[in-house]
């Protein structure tokens, strides 16, 4: 994967088990050498090596540093090797060396002009920011198909009563609504994270070389544009030696995997108190106990924050300390990026599908709507409205609650707080407020409805928000058509380059 400059070589590639064009003889054997090798796992890489070796070539040829007809021959090697595939490729440390050793066992040793300019340093670098960028858009799309789902279940949810908890005890009510919309404006922050980390990604390192540049007269801006680079990685050193673009797309991607932990705790709690149903696509039942339905999707889902969390603290371990330019660790530091990108991305298109198909039980979510006294905030707003300091209504209804029982009636409730008014006020309750008052404000309909302030539960709040928050997903989508899109040219831009020369 991240393995170690080399430079083309002087004489032919002679082949021979153990040899290659960057070691050749006399590094080619003992015993480390598949301890060196990350060949098998650069398959990943395979695709975004070729797409830089021809956008160097191209420009090789382009600025004359390199004859016509020797790029071409290059460029069909290169064809060959595409065609052929990763399980074809001669032995090598990497997919690099390997993948230039078929070139030059195809062309002879003009093949090996293709390294020109260039090092294994900056090769690498470009090759993992090729791919990672494409991992990372795919993270985003699965953080919009999750968004869809919830703000889709978000509206239909609106009017659905159900218990808020802090703490997991019972709080405020709210609305199913409510509560998913909270999670859909996480994912918002979450999809613009991955998208500021592809942006920082989407630049390229070649012409670094090994790190202090190339008295070739390359040209960088050009062979950014030929890979769909928005730019170039300006010092020579930093762009063969960073790799602060993987720290930041495994940040953003364990912060989502932590934003999809709490949504699959959720509704795992949910699905216990009966609130939501998940569909059977999305459970499983017990090997020995029939009647079980277990929530085992999210609690996958909620495992992938362990390998993200570990791959980011892997990563940066890796990298801290290390000096300028190049060292071998970093060999070791990609890997992680892989791990965090492929278990999150599917951590998130699982938890959208469960999303999409959940149910929510609006009687059993209303049952426990107004439990624990959770509407007593109510109350102590109403008489703040009335001009009662705030910490003496909380200090009254506190007072109430302390001698209320769970399933004490309407009346036996407001009887407790018109005892508390006299204890804490002096006077009654009801001089205060009125009767219907204190029924609205108990009512966990009620409560919801009057919590109207931007952001919150109350319908109207509620569909303001949703309204906002499907704005931003289509500014986010069109962010990332835009991304895919120039990708896509640049792909092509490519192509056209090669065949010009082929």
């Amino acid at each position: 994967m991240d393995t170690g400059e080399g430079e083309a070589p002087e004489a032919p590639h002679e082949g021979g088990e153990g040899a290659g064009v960057i070691r050749r003889e006399r590094f080619a054997g003992g015993p480390a050498r598949s301890f060196l090798s990350s060949l098998a796992a650069d398959e990943r890489i395979l695709a975004a090596d070729l797409a830089v070796d021809r956008a160097h070539v191209v420009m090789l040829a382009e600025r004359g540093i390199v004859g016509d007809d020797e790029a071409a021959d290059v460029l069909a090697a290169l064809d060959d090797v595409e065609a052929e595939g990763h399980d074809a490729l001669p032995d090598g440390e990497d997919v690099h060396e390997a993948v230039e050793s078929a070139v030059v066992d195809r062309v002879g040793p003009d093949g090996g002009k293709m390294h020109t300019a260039r090092s294994r340093n900056d090769e690498v670098a470009a090759c993992i920011r090729h791919r990672l960028r494409g991992d990372l858009l795919s993270a985003v799309e699965a953080t919009l198909a999750l968004r869809e789902a919830l703000l889709d279940a978000a509206a239909e949810e609106a009017e659905t009563v159900m218990p808020g908890f802090t703490h997991r005890q019972f709080a405020q009510p709210t609305t199913a609504g409510h509560f998913l919309a909270s999670y859909a404006g996480a994912l918002e922050r979450d999809t613009a994270r991955l998208l500021d980390a592809y942006d920082r990604t989407n630049r390229s390192p070649l012409g670094g070389a090994a790190f202090a540049g190339t008295p070739f007269d390359v040209d960088r801006e050009r062979t950014a544009d030929l890979l769909g680079f928005d730019g170039v990685v300006e010092n020579s050193t930093d762009a063969s030696s960073a790799r602060d673009f993987l720290a930041e797309s495994c940040a953003a991607l364990a912060t989502l995997a932590t934003t999809l932990s709490g949504l699959a705790t959720d509704g795992i709690e949910h699905a216990k108190d009966g609130y939501l149903v998940l569909s059977d696509d999305y459970s499983s039942t017990s090997s020995i106990m029939p009647q079980k339905k277990n929530p085992d999707t999210l609690e996958l889902v909620r495992a992938a924050a362990g390998d993200a969390v570990g791959a980011l603290t892997g990563l940066l371990t890796t990298l801290k300390g290390l000096p300028r330019a190049y060292n071998r660790d970093l060999q070791r530091a990609t890997p992680h990026a892989w791990t965090a990108v492929d278990s999150v991305t599917e951590a998130t298109e699982v938890a959208a599908g469960a999303v999409a198909t959940a149910e929510w039980d609006a009687e059993a979510c209303a049952a426990d709507a107004g439990a624990g006294f959770s509407t007593a905030t109510g109350v102590a707003d109403a008489l703040a409205t009335t001009g009662v300091p705030f910490r003496t209504a909380h200090e009254l209804v506190a007072t109430a609650a302390a001698e209320t029982e769970d399933s004490a009636s309407p009346d036996a409730l407001a009887a407790n707080l018109d005892a508390a008014a006299e204890e804490v006020l002096g006077e009654s309750l009801w001089t205060h407020v009125s009767r219907e008052d204190v029924d609205a404000a108990l009512d966990p309909a009620g409560s919801v409805a009057a919590r109207d302030s931007r952001g919150g539960p109350a319908p109207d709040a509620l569909a303001a928000s949703l309204a906002r928050m499907e704005d931003s997903y289509d500014d986010h989508a069109v962010a990332l058509a835009e991304r895919r899109d120039a990708l896509d040219a640049a792909a092509d831009d490519l192509q056209r380059a090669v065949s010009e020369r082929v």
